[in-house]
């Protein structure tokens, strides 16, 4: 049996070691020791990462009181020295600590439990019993953590027997009979876990409540500890700190200066819709003058589709006709069939992709295609005009 040197001694970071089977198999090694300060994945935290005699541990597994430490080359040694991956296991250990301070605390101030947690490499979340949370709310959960954080209480592991959980203030029952772990943060937490933590409180670093999002009936909780919540912060204050140099402006009014921009752009966007369809009016009224009939064939440099829809409506409003526009900007087409005219938007672009590299599709009165370069668009543009005048001479 492995002696699991991760309950006992959480922050090790290099020990010696036996190996005390060795199997080969598909050109991995799987491999037991006498000692293992290697946390296999469990309880919502992954599992560690490091070498043994110099070689990367690849995987972990836990086989009942067993843990197989995954390589892909042989020791040289039965002795051997193993090395913990550091920052990966430090980062886990704050999370998982942060976590357990984090739910105690939410149910401490709302009697929210806890559902799940997950730990991964992007984000870490815990989902709450609970359909939302307001900004207040996540506030003074942020607040309080933190000052459970700076009291920088023990944070104690102990296992205990069945018989022995009516005994503790559990903040839910665990689903294990044997070998229950317990986490103790004084005065705050007593939960059963089998996970690597810190040591105190205060080891946490800090706990940032990021945002939330509703799954289903719960209230998903993105947070960071430690290191990634420095990071975090970090990165928010350089941010802060370019938009206060870009608005001339300084920290304690930067929101009063954001919403003020933002008003005025929308001002601007709305006189630019006016000078547009103006534009657009003039340019409707040409377009539809100018065509013979109720087919109106042309080629944008600058517009993009939805300017094009745009046009198109204005044209409706004057003269429904029949569209074939091209978007030099995007390198699409778009057919609007705006007649009576029986022939199928959808239809004709998808014969156009039978000759053409790209994709679209469409109904009958409307339809849009891309294709891949410029010199195609302009090739696909004359290949759809004579197919629209075949379809129409028919």
């Amino acid at each position: 049996m492995t002696n699991k040197q991760y309950y006992e001694f959480p922050s090790l970071k290099e020990w010696t070691t036996s190996i005390i089977d060795l199997q080969e198999k598909n050109g991995s090694f799987y491999i037991k020791l006498e000692d293992s300060a290697f946390y296999p994945e469990g309880g919502g935290q992954p599992s560690d990462f490091g070498t043994i005699d110099g070689n990367e541990v690849i995987e972990l597994i836990e086989n009942d009181d067993e843990v197989i430490h995954v390589l892909k080359e042989k020791p040289s040694l039965l002795n051997v020295e193993c090395v913990i991956d550091w920052n990966r296991r430090i980062d886990h250990m704050q999370h998982h600590s942060g976590q357990h301070l984090l739910s105690a605390t939410i149910i401490e101030l709302y009697d929210i439990p806890t559902i799940s947690f997950h730990l991964g490499r992007e984000t870490v979340t815990i989902d709450l019993d609970t359909p939302s949370l307001s900004i207040e709310q996540i506030e003074q959960i942020e607040r309080a953590v933190y000052q459970k954080i700076l009291e920088n209480n023990e944070i104690k592991t102990y296992f205990v027997q069945k018989q022995d959980l009516d005994t503790l203030n559990l903040r839910k029952l665990p689903k294990v009979d044997d070998n229950i772990r317990i986490v103790e943060i004084t005065g705050t937490d007593v939960s059963a876990c089998c996970g690597t933590h810190v040591r105190r409180t205060g080891e946490i670093g800090f706990v940032k409540l990021m945002k939330t999002e509703k799954v289903r009936q719960s209230t998903r909780l993105h947070f960071k500890c430690g290191m990634r919540a420095f990071d975090e912060i970090q990165k928010t204050s350089s941010t802060l700190s370019v938009i206060n140099s870009q608005l001339n402006t300084h920290s304690e009014i930067v929101k009063d200066k954001v919403e003020q921009t933002i008003l005025e752009l929308k001002e601007a966007q709305k006189e630019i819709e006016k000078l547009k369809e103006s534009i657009y009016d003039t340019l409707a009224t040409e377009l539809v003058c100018n065509s013979s009939n109720n087919m109106i064939h042309k080629s944008f440099p600058d517009e993009t589709v939805k300017d094009l829809q745009f046009l198109a409506k204005i044209i409706a409003s004057k003269r429904p006709s029949f569209l074939n526009f091209s978007s030099l900007k995007e390198n699409k087409i778009l057919l609007i069939n705006q007649t009576n005219s029986s022939i199928h938007c959808g239809e004709l672009i998808k014969e156009l992709l039978n000759h053409f590299e790209g994709k679209g599709g469409g109904n009958a009165k409307q339809a849009q295609a891309t294709v891949e370069s410029t010199n195609d668009l302009h090739e696909a543009t004359i290949f759809l005009t004579n197919l629209l005048h075949t379809k129409i001479e028919a």
